[in-house]
């Protein structure tokens, strides 16, 4: 296999029908360790809206057990794209999901944005720090798929184009970012967090670069300072080579699926699905429900 052969078997499907399948080859052959550090700051960007950082914050879920939520976060979403949406495994992470976000009073529209950033901020990471850039194909699958995975949680107003997800995000962003105490003590929790994954001399190197990747209105929100040019300059220079050797590479020809990030560190011994996340007790509820026939087995 050569190294674009896997994008000509995406551009043979079609985005809508087989968004799962090209979802798949993007995510888990083509750019694994991009989709998986896209995906924590899509996560970690949604801090920066206060009802949402506040929400976390009151949880103590990624203040006092970051690890295990993150582990849980990336298991749940992963087993969905490695299993699909029909199969039990994949059905019961989305019910998992569900029954955690039922618990707690979350927003429609908040619900929406935190799904538009998965199919926003991978497709910007990729664009200037991916080996190549995502294929047209690959941006409607992405789109496509979210939409489904946004209908399975019940979320409302799903956007249908990868246009109008990006159009969503940009204007909920520009909207709701702004600083709130709470969301500044997760966002530090979760830097910390990523920087222990890593030997105790080189943790405030990875901090520091870690903030170099934040834009403008993120740090804005957190109230970090601007980092270093030299920092920000170096930070770039690397991921930029690392895309460089990686095109270089012959491709990858087994899937990594996101149980085997090195950094999901809880579950030694294994997991089950319907273990994972959070257990709270009934509170007010939440207005986002799933849909169809993932609501008569809850």
């Amino acid at each position: 296999m050569k190294r674009f052969d896997r994008l000509r078997q995406i551009r043979r499907l079609d985005p809508e029908r087989d968004c799962l399948e090209i979802y798949r080859l993007s995510s888990a052959y083509e750019f694994p360790w991009d989709h998986t550090r896209a995906l924590e700051l899509a996560l970690y960007r949604t801090y920066a809206v206060p009802s949402i950082g506040r929400l976390l914050d009151r949880t103590a879920e990624l203040t006092e057990r970051s690890q295990k939520r993150y582990d849980d976060t990336s298991l749940l979403l992963g087993a969905v794209v490695e299993h699909g949406f029909d199969s039990e495994r994949g059905r019961m992470a989305i019910r998992r999901i569900n029954q955690m976000h039922q618990r707690y009073d979350i927003s429609n529209e908040d619900m929406r944005y935190v799904l538009c950033t998965f199919v926003v901020v991978p497709k910007r990471w990729i664009a200037e720090y991916g080996w190549r850039r995502l294929s047209e194909h690959e941006l409607r699958a992405t789109a496509a798929y979210y939409r489904r995975l946004g209908e399975l949680m019940g979320i409302q107003d799903v956007p249908r184009t990868h246009q109008e997800f990006e159009e969503c995000l940009d204007a909920y962003e520009a909207e709701h970012f702004g600083w709130d105490e709470g969301a500044r003590r997760v966002s530090d929790a979760t830097l910390g967090l990523m920087a222990s994954w890593y030997p105790a001399p080189l943790r405030p190197a990875v901090r520091a670069a870690s903030r170099a990747l934040l834009d403008e209105p993120l740090r804005r929100a957190f109230r970090y300072p601007d980092p270093a040019p030299l920092t920000v300059s170096l930070v770039s220079s690397a991921l930029r080579l690392r895309a460089r050797v990686v095109r270089a590479l012959p491709p990858r020809r087994r899937p990594h699926w996101a149980r085997q990030n090195p950094e999901i560190r809880s579950y030694r011994a294994g997991f089950r699905i319907p273990e994972l996340g959070t257990f709270p007790s009934a509170g007010a509820g939440c207005p986002v429900r799933p849909l169809g026939p993932l609501a008569a087995e809850e």
